[in-house]
């Protein structure tokens, strides 16, 4: 694809701060859902926090060549969630997500230096384009269930924790989200074809604004889609709680059995995440056109990946990942400035610390999210198919891997051992692989 703007170009610093926030707002949701999920008093500040220092670790390590930010990763919810259920208070339970954290970005480091001698070689022959492609779509398809779902919710909920909004008129905000993406992209001239995201969010905000206050005029739950409330409590600058402070007052509580526990809550878990690791660095790859696991080389993007995790959950408690939704922003706006990275982890700092901008943030509704990471995980599954142009799909050899490793994923073939959990792209990659190493002695051609 044509990129507007390239790894090392430097957008003028206006239009730079709106590049940001655009990417900021793509990673947001997710970034802040994982700590909400969690619980235990878990800091979305502190967690947005932790996910801008660990990208900036990330791209020190990579030499400032890989465009893409680190978030709250999903995939060790059920990990966390060990740490805090085997721990003896909450605050030990804090202890052990950073303990965690560190145990797997220390797989990341062996395997890194691992790399580093013995080279990328074997992961592209064991990861061909025929196997890694669909395992890259794969990747979007899985998430598309979460982007149509959230297009029915609202942030007004009843004392269950259900949405009051009407399906209908959170699913016209979201598809006003969606119709402004699409607009502002493929009609807008200079500015507004690089900023689609703010666009489809201010149009589907505005859209939620004024169902809300008709909604709060008419005493009509149904249209109130907008929790209002949210921002007459806030404060206008507070300290993050981070992670550190409250798990140094568990240390007492950790014993070596304890320790145990988290490590295995974690270590297999950061294997399963490292295959996806490679896949998302592989979508970018094809993005930017320069291969990352080339240059600067997977070693160092693993590296980063693994100590910017680390040094993201002291912080926030959450180990971090590079974010899908983060390489889909820069697939359709074409802007793979590295500056652009670096302001937006920089503003999630900053922002992390004000009230006011974390508050309007968490406000907007899933239905207007949901607009956008339609277009978002469409993306990915795209830069997948993308990849398999190249595979002849004449050939059923081929044919059989592209097909066992999409089913399987959009299936969500999973698998559980003990407390690990493979997830259906981590399990789709392995049977596909398996598949690719028993076709690849045919002679059809």
């Amino acid at each position: 694809m044509t990129l507007s703007y390239n790894v090392s170009d430097k957008p003028k610093f206006p239009q730079l701060v709106v590049f940001a926030f655009q990417q900021l707002l793509a990673i947001l949701a997710a970034t802040i859902a994982v700590p909400t999920i969690i619980g235990n008093g878990m800091s979305q500040s502190a967690a947005l926090l932790g996910a801008g220092v660990g990208t900036i670790v990330y791209l020190l390590f990579t030499k400032f060549k890989s465009p893409v930010f680190l978030g709250s990763s999903f995939a060790f919810i059920g990990s966390m969630l060990a740490a805090f259920g085997g721990a003896a208070s909450a605050k030990a339970g804090y202890l052990g997500i950073i303990l965690g954290a560190v145990f797997a970005g220390l797989v990341y480091v062996v395997i890194a230096i691992v790399i580093k001698f013995v080279g990328v070689n074997w992961i592209n022959k064991l990861m061909p384009a025929v196997v890694i492609g669909p395992t890259v779509s794969i990747i979007g398809l899985s998430l598309a269930g979460n982007a149509v779902g959230d297009l029915y919710v609202g942030k007004v909920v009843n004392s269950e924790g259900a949405s009051v909004a009407s399906p209908y008129a959170t699913l016209i905000c979201g598809l006003i989200t969606l119709i402004g993406v699409i607009v502002s992209s493929v009609y807008g001239k200079k500015m507004l074809k690089l900023i689609p995201f703010i666009i489809g969010i201010l149009a589907g905000y505005l859209a939620a604004t004024i169902f809300t206050i008709i909604g709060i005029a008419t005493d009509n739950p149904s249209l109130q889609i907008i929790n209002f409330e949210v921002f007459k409590n806030m404060e206008v600058f507070a300290i993050p709680e981070f992670t550190f402070i409250t798990g140094l007052k568990g240390l007492k509580e950790i014993d070596a059995q304890y320790i145990a526990t988290v490590a295995v809550a974690y270590i297999p878990v950061a294997f399963v995440v490292f295959a996806e690791h490679i896949a998302d660095h592989k979508n970018l790859s094809t993005i930017i056109e320069a291969d990352l696991l080339e240059k600067p080389g997977l070693h160092r993007t693993l590296l980063g990946d693994g100590v910017g995790s680390m040094v993201g959950a002291v912080f926030g408690g959450c180990p971090n990942t590079t974010y899908g939704e983060s390489v889909g922003c820069v697939a359709i706006t074409g802007n793979a400035s590295i500056l652009t990275i670096l302001t937006t982890a920089i503003m999630a700092i900053i922002i992390s610390f004000f009230g006011p901008f974390v508050t309007f943030l968490s406000s907007i509704p899933n239905c207007v999210m949901g607009g956008v990471c339609i277009t978002l995980y469409g993306f990915i599954a795209v830069s997948g198919l993308k990849m398999i142009q190249s595979v002849n799909l004449n050939l059923n050899k081929n044919l059989f891997v592209v097909s066992v490793i999409l089913i399987a994923g959009i299936g969500g073939m999973s698998l559980t051992i003990g407390k690990v959990t493979l997830t259906s792209i981590a399990t789709a990659l392995i049977l596909g692989i398996i598949v690719n190493l028993i076709v690849s002695k045919s002679k059809e051609s």
